[in-house]
Order: C-alpha cells, then structure tokens, then sequence
C-alpha cells in the first residue's frame, strides 16, 4: 500500500484573495473541483468562486505540508505572487528583514 501524497496549494479566488490549503490525496485537481464547486458551503472559496490553482507542491511528510501551509499563510500578498511568477530574487529580498517594496523596483524610499 503506498501513502497518499499531500499537497500544499494557493489558489486564487475571483475577488482576487489567495487561498492556501493542503490536500491528502494522489489528484489536486479532485480538490479544486471540490472549491469550484462548493463541496463545503461554509468555506473561504465558496463565495469566491471561481478559483484557480496557482502553485501547488507535494509532500511525503504530513509534517512537512503542515509547516509549509503556515509558512505561506504568514507571507504577504507579494511574497506570495513572487513565488507564483517563481521569481526567487524576489522571494530573497522579501525575505530580508526591514525589506521595502522599493528595494525590488530600484525606486528611492519616499520618504
């Protein structure tokens, strides 16, 4: 008997918010059918659909998948987009402490 994998996925919703979640199971796409379809009534994405699968990662470890999903939920919605577009220098300056926006697009701060 093999483990089911677990999936880590964003997906962003039709009033343009992300939403992350995991998903215990060999076929992501079982899940975002079970989102656009208001599987749970009383769900974030129920109200927000359509939804799309932006990112998505699996997992071995149900650990693993945990720790991740809290890592993204803490991100800003620009850390977040940065990982989408894959953009890693992105996610390395976003990642630095005292980080401004400005810093990415070679804008002076305002001050």
């Amino acid at each position: 008997m093999t483990e089911a994998q677990i999936w880590v996925y964003m997906l962003r919703c039709a009033d343009g918010s992300y939403y992350i979640g995991k998903y215990q199971g060999d076929d992501l796409e079982i899940r975002i059918w079970e989102h656009n379809n208001a599987h749970y009534a009383d769900a974030y994405t129920s109200k927000r659909r359509p939804v799309e699968c932006v990112w998505s990662e699996q997992f071995l470890r149900f650990d693993d998948a945990v720790a991740c999903e809290r890592k993204l939920k803490g991100w800003s919605r620009a850390k977040k987009e940065a990982l989408i577009r894959g953009d890693e220098a992105a996610l390395r300056a976003y990642s630095k402490r005292g980080f401004r926006p400005s810093e990415l697009s070679g804008k002076a701060p305002s001050s």
